[in-house]
């Protein structure tokens, strides 16, 4: 019909991707058609990833908090650490101790939810 149909339907066309779709597509346009085997694993699969990267996400603040707290008030109390532990030492404590948590919870909870739909995706083998 014209420039603007045209521009419109060329990025349509570039937006979808020809290797693996978003998940995202699919729970926005899951009311318009059924979805299939594959499609429904890719959206569980996102859906658990988004939950362990939440969890993992608070796990890591709490950890932040946990460990600055005595960090910061050991340097200031303790002559030896006073001495040897710069801010650079300092932030590495609090960092290594927030980046460990992120990453033991956002596992834990990506596996809990993949063997969650592994139960589930088996039951209803079962039930069939």
């Amino acid at each position: 019909m014209g420039l603007p149909s045209d521009a419109r339907d060329f990025w349509a066309a570039k937006r979808q991707s020809f290797l693996i779709p978003s998940p995202h597509e699919y729970i926005n346009n899951s009311s318009q058609r059924q979805l299939t085997f594959e499609e429904e694993k890719a959206v569980r699969a996102k859906r658990c990833s988004d939950e362990g990267v939440k969890e993992g996400l608070k796990a890591a603040g709490i950890a932040c908090v946990a460990s600055a707290i005595p960090t910061l008030t050991v340097v200031r109390v303790i002559p030896w650490a006073k001495a040897n532990l710069n801010y650079v030492a300092q932030a590495l404590i609090i960092s290594a101790a927030s980046i460990a948590s992120y990453f033991i919870v956002a596992e834990k909870t990506i596996l809990k939810c993949s063997r969650q739909n592994t139960i589930k995706q088996y039951k209803a083998l079962q039930s069939e």
